[in-house]
């Protein structure tokens, strides 16, 4: 599978906040009730993983394992592996109702770091920032477009449909542009 070009072409923003475009990313939804039997087996197949609890994202090395809702999980990977991936969830899965499905082309991958990138977010995105926990999974709203979001090594993690990529790094690099800082208890 070669790879596609990302909606930023791994460029960068540099302001009170660096905003990155972290380029073509392997991605996976797996739909299946949390109780069915081959789940965890899939999901570590796949990425090593365990099967993540309710809101938690699970990362080994490169690859990781969201739980996006009762019964939706996204795993993140290289996107050279996402065809071995989904045979051994497949293998895993064999006989059981699950749904798995290649979503990397449709999605954009962004990472917002610095100690005010928080900031950047709490300006777009109607989440509770003070009490997100590091390696919680949060899928919310950036201004008007569905993104996922979570909090790990010194940063953020922003998933969003590539058809808004254009849009949310406008979105991300305007909210971040220097002299923009949020004033503590104002």
């Amino acid at each position: 599978m070669s790879e596609p070009v990302s909606p930023m072409s791994g460029a960068s923003f540099h302001g009170f906040a660096t905003v990155r475009d972290l380029g073509p990313l392997g991605m996976i939804t797996l739909r299946a009730k949390a109780d069915t039997p081959g789940l965890p087996a899939a999901v570590q197949a796949a990425t090593g993983c365990a099967l993540p609890g309710v809101r938690r994202i699970l990362r080994s090395g490169a690859r990781a394992a969201g739980w996006m809702s009762p019964d939706e999980y996204l795993l993140v990977l290289p996107y050279a592996e996402v065809s071995g991936a989904l045979a051994a969830i497949a293998d895993a899965m064999q006989g059981q109702h699950h749904l798995a499905v290649d979503v990397s082309d449709a999605r954009a991958v962004f990472r917002i770091e610095g100690p005010k990138a928080d900031q950047v977010l709490r300006k777009l995105m109607p989440v509770d920032f003070d009490r997100l926990e590091p390696n919680e999974l949060r899928r919310s709203r950036a201004a008007q477009v569905a993104a996922a979001i979570w909090a790990e090594e010194g940063g953020f993690t922003l998933v969003c449909f590539r058809s808004v990529a254009g849009y949310v790094r406008g979105l991300l690099t305007t909210s971040a542009q220097p002299g923009s800082e949020l004033t503590p208890g104002v």
